[in-house]
């Protein structure tokens, strides 16, 4: 049985080869495959008696034996797969085991979560040497420690205005989806980093004017959600993080650090501002002076080190 199916799989090559298949892939299918066969033979199973069952044991072996990724399987199912459809249609066999044969999908995992220590390297790391780098870098830190200190959604951020500021109570006032405002604390950190980058503001062509926008580009216009974003990848690759930094996922780590730390799910909801509300929700009156001592108390950035 062996012989015969190792022919085919060499045929089913050839024709790939004249498809202009690259060599390495030419490789990998010729692994996956003979891989496969050598199995069968082991079995005992002939190529036209496999079954689903035969194909699903052989799969758990593999990741019994190897420890294989849902991805590795997925690749190596790709690969029988696409040799037994080849058979079939040359009448070579009579029953595709492959057919309608799907692998279970692993859950998508929730947004990775990073620790403290990791958002400290990349909030705390050196500035540039470069004059133009540390300006950029004065501004995007001002990004960054908004971004986790107040769990910001990038569009928020990104249309914060001047006015939107309050430095003597320490509060922002957040214009969210639907256009619902709210207002949230954010930390000693946040706020010096915004002062510096303010200090810098008006040579970057910034107007100090109350419906102007925070976060601007070298030539004063707005920051855009795509810059922002590139720059939060940016400066996390320039502090030797190996994350993939986005946004979203800050303000992921901002809502799971303040619960953990907190347990207030009231708090922590009102300041991310998520409308999942009862009724009698929408009457609750929100102590903001609250919000800000549990904030004060919780956040690992909120007041500087004495």
């Amino acid at each position: 049985m062996k012989q015969q199916a190792m022919q085919l799989l060499s045929m089913w090559l050839k024709e790939r080869e004249i498809q202009n298949q690259s060599k390495h892939t030419l490789q990998a299918y010729f692994r996956d495959v003979s891989d496969f066969l050598n199995y069968c033979e082991n079995q005992k199973l002939e190529l036209n008696n496999i079954e689903t069952t035969d194909l699903r044991s052989y799969l758990a072996n593999k990741v019994e034996r190897h420890q294989l990724s849902s991805s590795s399987l997925q690749r190596m199912l790709s690969s029988i797969r696409q040799f037994m459809k080849w058979a079939e249609q040359g009448q070579y066999l009579a029953f595709n085991a492959t057919d309608d044969f799907q692998l279970k999908r692993q859950p998508r995992p929730l947004p990775g979560m990073i620790d403290i220590e990791t958002i400290n390297q990349i909030l705390d790391q050196p500035e540039p040497e470069s004059e133009i780098q540390k300006q950029l870098w004065i501004r995007d830190k001002a990004i960054l420690e908004l971004l986790y200190s107040s769990g910001l959604r990038l569009a928020e951020v990104q249309g914060l205005t001047i006015r939107d500021v309050d430095f003597n109570r320490q509060l922002l006032r957040i214009t969210g989806k639907g256009n619902k405002t709210r207002v949230v604390p954010f930390g000693e950190k946040a706020k010096n980093a915004v002062m510096q980058w303010l200090q810098l503001y008006p040579s970057w062509h910034g107007d100090f004017v109350p419906e102007a926008n925070i976060f601007i580009t070298q030539k004063g216009n707005p920051l855009g959600a795509r810059q922002i974003e590139n720059r939060v990848k940016f400066q996390a690759q320039r502090a030797g993080v190996n994350v993939d930094l986005h946004p979203h996922l800050l303000r992921h780590c901002f809502a799971s650090h303040m619960l953990s730390n907190s347990g207030d799910l009231r708090a922590v909801q009102e300041m991310l501002g998520h409308s999942n509300l009862t009724t009698t929700q929408i009457y609750t009156h929100v102590d903001f002076d609250h919000l800000a001592q549990v904030y004060d108390q919780a956040h690992p950035r909120a007041q500087a080190k004495k």
